[in-house]
């Protein structure tokens, strides 16, 4: 009894420092879903952060979350790196999307050379957004994105197998997209709880 009398005289006498989670700082990328932004900590893309988007197949309108990110990124003269995509981006729909394709770049790479490729794009700190598709990442691998975010104070974006979210992920923010209906679930986001309900992506 004696002991917990002590600590909560410590405690109570502030000679004891408690830590409390920190809030994760407002992003400035809101993903253009609004929905989406509302319920998750920073209000947007974290930054500076891989986040993960898990799909059970291409081709689900996966890349309409970051259009409306990358448009502005762009219009900003951000270069946006896109490394080893599975289709050869159709440029119309981009422009169409309000992506200014002189700041798109595409690097062609295999399997094995592109995580190091995105890798060295992020470090860079040369890149608003880099964008991968890796089908064989670990979680070291993973690792070294969301360092490499950090450190080239960039957004990293990564689409990956939704079979992928049985494994833990170093990511900071986790999204599944289910296509019928189409909508996107929060599966993990740093500095905060994930949002149960699933949030439709219908006229996005």
């Amino acid at each position: 009894m004696g002991a917990v009398i002590a600590l909560d005289t410590l405690f109570n006498g502030g000679r004891v420092w408690k830590g409390r989670p920190a809030a994760p700082p407002a992003s400035v990328h809101p993903t253009g879903l609004a929905a989406l932004d509302a319920v998750l900590p920073s209000g947007g893309w974290p930054e500076s952060a891989l986040s993960e988007i898990l799909m059970a197949t291409e081709g689900v309108g996966e890349l309409q979350l970051v259009l409306p990110t990358l448009a502005r990124l762009s219009a900003a003269g951000e270069r946006i790196v896109l490394v080893a995509p599975p289709y050869t981006p159709y440029a119309h729909a981009w422009h169409n999307a309000g992506v200014d394709l002189r700041q798109l770049a595409v690097i062609q790479a295999e399997e094995r050379d592109a995580l190091w490729a995105a890798e060295q794009c992020l470090r860079s700190g040369s890149c608003g957004a880099v964008l991968c598709w890796p089908r064989k990442a670990d979680d070291r691998a993973l690792r070294r994105l969301q360092v490499a975010a950090e450190t080239g104070q960039t957004l990293a974006f990564a689409w990956r197998a939704l079979g992928e979210a049985v494994n833990a992920s170093p990511a900071a923010l986790r999204l599944a997209i289910e296509a019928r209906p189409a909508q996107v679930r929060v599966l993990k986001c740093r500095g905060g709880l994930a949002h149960p309900a699933p949030i439709a992506l219908a006229g996005h």
